[in-house]
């Protein structure tokens, strides 16, 4: 079958898009404006898109209101923000950050975690994640009715559980989104496949 989106509504396509690009990591990301609480929100339009300089990208849509989020306006006003990452045993914390509080309530206090220092940054971490990431605003583009944020990560967090030598992540399985609007997965079903070099595939296609 073919869908062509345009005869679709914005709704419909949404739906579509987002039940066929999965798994798709989740940014719960702490923001604060100048007189504001902490500001925590998921995202799932997020992913790394460069190692050097390590950068990554979320895309934050407009409220109910059609009006830019806190998150959005946080970022654009202070600069920077931090991506904590969503493991099983936050995920109702996670849940609860996603509702419509208004701008003066925390969802970081709603949903009953602690703030935690950054070492760059003035915004806070959420304690309890297990892997943050604190990020400076590299720069920001308006697409359609998204505001797309490219951060520059400027220093990791990670519990000491999951380190082992030479900076391997063992054991680290955060949540991701699947379909819309609430599908979630694990990611503790693994496999691991080595690369094949193109010497290698031709050897064997002999």
């Amino acid at each position: 079958m073919q869908i062509d989106p345009s005869a679709h509504s914005k709704a419909d396509n949404y739906k579509l898009l987002t039940n066929l690009v999965v798994p798709r990591p989740i940014a719960w990301v702490t923001s604060q404006g100048p007189s504001g609480p902490i500001n925590l929100a998921p995202f799932s339009f997020f992913n790394a898109i460069g190692s050097d300089p390590l950068y990554l990208i979320i895309s934050i849509g407009l409220n109910d209101a059609g009006e830019p989020k806190d998150t959005a306006r946080n970022i654009l006003t202070s600069g920077e923000f931090v991506v904590n990452l969503v493991t099983e045993d936050l995920f109702e914390a996670m849940n609860i950050s996603a509702a419509d509080f208004p701008p003066e309530v925390s969802e970081l206090e709603a949903a009953h975690l602690h703030p935690a220092p950054s070492v760059l940054i003035k915004t806070p971490r959420v304690a309890e994640a297990q892997a943050s990431l604190e990020c400076r605003l590299h720069s920001s583009q308006s697409l359609g009715a998204n505001t797309l944020i490219i951060g520059e990560v400027v220093m990791f967090h990670v519990s000491d559980h999951l380190l082992g030598p030479r900076l391997h992540v063992n054991d680290f399985a955060p949540i991701g989104r699947l379909g819309s609007p609430s599908v979630y997965c694990r990611t503790t079903d693994r496999f691991d496949v080595p690369r094949v070099s193109y010497a290698q595939w031709k050897h064997d296609s002999e």
